[in-house]
């Protein structure tokens, strides 16, 4: 079996102007976004393993952020997870596969979690 590592960010709550709610309202509404990047590990870390052996955290925290704020209307949810996908492909050669959950908070009444979950592998 092959070794995989998976770096991720969950609940992460974000503003976007995607869907029904932000066409009719011009208001961005709330996201809770939760990612997963798996990338392939080197064969072994030591303490004293150097940063650049893994991605920066941040970056998928930028892709959850302002990788969305340049003023885009995302029709579809998925289109909002398509693009958290490529943000992340580009910034990383080594990304192998990327998992974006989204649950839309406007629509949720009982902590229901109403949304989607999008899986890509790098072609």
């Amino acid at each position: 079996m092959q070794d995989s590592l998976i770096l991720e960010i969950a609940d992460f709550e974000h503003m976007v102007h995607t869907g029904i709610y932000s066409e009719e309202t011009g208001k961005p509404q709330p996201l809770r976004l939760a990612v997963q990047v798996r990338m392939k590990p080197i064969a072994h870390y030591d303490p004293d393993t150097s940063l650049d052996a893994s991605k920066n955290y941040m970056d998928l925290k930028f892709a959850c952020s302002e990788a969305l704020d340049g003023g885009t209307h995302f029709k579809l949810i998925e289109a909002v997870a398509d693009h958290v996908c490529e943000t992340l492909f580009l910034q990383d050669k080594r990304v192998e596969a990327v998992t974006v959950k989204i649950v839309k908070l406007a629509l949720s009444e009982a902590d229901e979690k109403i949304g989607i979950t999008l899986h890509r592998e790098r072609r």
